[in-house]
């Protein structure tokens, strides 16, 4: 398992790297109305971003969820469809809209329609991130807009052209769909959950706007089942994808997870612990009993 894939050579690594991969359900197997997304974890660093970054790789990559799609790679066999962004998250935030720009960051003056006001552009983190957390700014210049349409078209488009087809597909063929957005969290962020004591999960679903109390409280139960404590909302209530998606309305639920990081990952160094291999099998439990309920029914 690869931890960091710089891309060394070729003229145009930018535009032609695969944003994103699909995994399916084997040919014949029963599917489940569910679709699952880990848009944090691509571990893909294209060579111009490096060169024009300031600060390390290692620095750079403190803004992965790391190896969450790896936890979740064994959701096909339980029926499940799967989509993961590649690249990682510094170069493109998939979960953000695709026009949340930071017009600071940029040499010359942004389009109108790229001049998205957010919290989330304020701190640093929008489409194109200016900052990785404690590590200060990452660019060691100014970058110009066509830079920023290159990755936003080359990737966010692909990316989320790709999910909404999946989601289509998935409601037409069951009368409902569900999408889970998987991410992890810094050890300290879960210990906002339960007033310092911690969580193991934290599900967000926009505070009941984005996926209905059903599918919340049966996607909390599995989880408690196989021995994780559960928090809801807090800190972390759901991103652009939950907000974006989330149409309980209309059968589209759309559920965040974040998983707790001490639970498999040295966050010091970025390497998988000991205990990845258990939260690993018992998430292939939860799968195994999300995909058996009868979720139009339930």
């Amino acid at each position: 398992m690869n931890a960091w894939e710089p891309v060394a050579n070729g003229a145009n690594d930018d535009e032609t790297l695969a944003p994103l991969t699909v995994r399916l359900p084997p040919p014949g197997a029963p599917t489940a109305p569910l679709v699952f997304a880990s848009p944090h974890s691509g571990r893909i660093y294209p060579r111009r971003m490096v060169e024009a970054a300031r600060i390390s790789p290692q620095t750079l990559r403190r803004s992965e969820d790391a190896y969450v799609d790896a936890l979740i790679e064994g959701a096909p066999g339980a029926g499940i469809v799967v989509i993961v962004a590649r690249l990682a998250r510094a170069f493109v935030d998939v979960n953000r809209g695709p026009w949340e720009l930071d017009p600071h960051m940029f040499e010359d003056e942004l389009p109108p329609f790229a001049r998205v006001h957010t919290a989330r552009v304020a701190a640093g983190l929008g489409v194109i991130a200016r900052t990785v957390g404690e590590g200060g700014d990452i660019y060691a210049r100014k970058l110009t807009f066509a830079e920023a349409r290159t990755r936003v078209e080359g990737v966010h488009h692909p990316y989320h052209e790709t999910l909404a087809g999946l989601i289509a597909d998935v409601r037409e063929r069951h009368g409902l769909a569900i999408l889970i957005d998987w991410h992890s969290m810094p050890a300290a962020a879960a210990g906002y959950a339960f007033s310092g004591a911690g969580c193991d999960i934290v599900l967000g679903d926009r505070f009941g706007a984005a996926c209905s109390p059903t599918v919340s409280r049966l996607v909390e139960r599995e989880l408690r089942d196989v021995g994780y404590t559960v928090a809801r909302n807090a800190p972390y209530a759901g991103g652009y994808t939950t907000e974006h998606y989330g149409r309980p309305a209309k059968k589209v639920h759309a559920l965040q997870i974040e998983v707790n990081r001490a639970l498999y990952l040295n966050e010091a160094t970025l390497t998988l612990t000991d205990g990845f291999a258990g939260l690993k099998s018992r998430l292939e439990q939860v799968f195994e009993r999300l995909a058996a309920i009868d979720w139009a029914s339930a």
